[in-house]
């Protein structure tokens, strides 16, 4: 089993900046993606930014060139560094931990709030 633990959340401004961080331990394979996926009250869960433990990263159309997604594979980290943020950032924002050899499996993180005030 792998266990994901998100932090950094919190209240900003807009314009402002926060860091995330998510943890994993537990049984993590070697080839694996982590990433961050946000849902707004009454939407959707959506892909923020992933990265392979290559260092291939991925990110949705509104948040590049503010969003920044990098990890410490020694640490089994990954973090969001999250700029110039905007009211419509406002979320929960999840920590996502996907095996990438077969059977692929995904495992999440509890969820951290992330509001952004106008």
């Amino acid at each position: 089993q792998v266990q994901l633990v998100e932090s950094g959340g919190g209240l900003v401004q807009a314009g402002g900046s926060l860091r995330l961080s998510c943890a994993a331990s537990g049984s993590i394979f070697k080839f694996n993606r982590m990433g961050w996926y946000r849902q707004a009250p009454g939407k959707q869960r959506d892909l923020v930014a992933t990265i392979t433990s290559g260092g291939d990263t991925n990110y949705a159309d509104s948040v590049k060139g503010r969003f920044t997604i990098s990890r410490d594979n020694a640490k089994n980290t990954v973090y969001l560094q999250m700029n110039s943020l905007k009211s419509e950032d406002t979320a929960v924002y999840y920590c996502n931990l996907r095996k990438m050899v077969w059977p692929s499996e995904d495992y999440w993180g509890p969820g951290t709030q992330v509001t952004v005030s106008s």
